[in-house]
């Protein structure tokens, strides 16, 4: 399993994406309300705003929920101004964390932010500590009941940088500036990807068993949990096989 991954594949076998549904509304509202802040309201011409209005759409949020976010942005409506803060440190056994946040008090997030990772046997660094471990990069994520000749052949011509063939899925990454562009002619021409995102991916992985994976989950989802925190990159890898001793 790709490591930039398996989070994502880990939620979903634990069943934590329904259970926090109310959160997960409150995150793409910020999202979207400072994507229409900083490049307008009009999502066709805001890369951003559609990403983050497309992803709405994806868990269902209905339509005035996704207006009103964007009317606020955009100061048609009164609403909270956000700050966006990235924050960076290690896990346990050294894995690499970048935090993504969106708050309207500093002191506070800083503050809640840097405790989670004390108490799951971390520690938060410098700006920077860790950030060069990652490359940004759209990618879409496809079933393997497609057929993947003919997806690598469209994702290549659509101007993909990679296709690949992962334990549960396909993989196409694009660069940041492609991603909409790539996902458009992609679904146009019949494959409809199970997740599409600008995400950061990392380099090189980590990988953790016993204790320090138990705690690597912990910290992931006390991280995720944070109303402030929009999204959680690290370069940890936990084997199927110790999946399922924890679940």
């Amino acid at each position: 399993m790709s490591g930039h991954n398996k989070w994502s594949t880990i939620k979903h076998k634990k069943g934590a994406a329904d259970a926090k549904r109310g959160k997960i509304f409150t995150k793409l509202i910020k999202e979207i309300t400072v994507a229409a802040k900083l490049g307008g309201g009009d999502p066709n011409g805001n890369p951003r705003l559609r990403t983050a209005v497309d992803k709405a759409k994806a868990e269902n949020m209905p339509k005035d929920n996704i207006d009103r976010a964007i009317k606020k942005g955009t100061g048609e409506m009164d609403g909270v101004t956000y700050e966006e803060i990235v924050y960076e440190g290690y896990g346990p056994n050294g894995v690499a964390v970048l935090v993504d946040v969106m708050t309207d008090n500093r002191n506070r997030t800083v503050s809640e932010v840097r405790s989670i990772f004390t108490k799951c046997n971390g520690n938060m660094g410098e700006a920077g500590c860790v950030a060069w471990m990652f490359d940004k990069k759209g990618l879409l994520v496809f079933p393997k009941s497609i057929d993947f000749d003919k997806l690598f052949e469209a994702a290549i011509e659509a101007g993909a940088d990679d296709v690949t063939d992962e334990d549960e899925q396909f993989e196409v990454t694009t660069d940041p500036a492609n991603f909409i562009e790539v996902r458009e002619v992609l679904e146009k021409a019949g494959f409809k990807p199970e997740s599409a995102e600008v995400t950061m991916i990392p380099q090189t992985q980590i990988k953790l068993e016993g204790k320090a994976a138990e705690s690597m989950l912990k910290m992931m989802d006390r991280l995720e949990d944070n109303d402030d925190v929009q999204n959680v990159y690290a370069n940890f890898d936990i084997s199927d096989e110790e999946m399922e001793k924890m679940m």
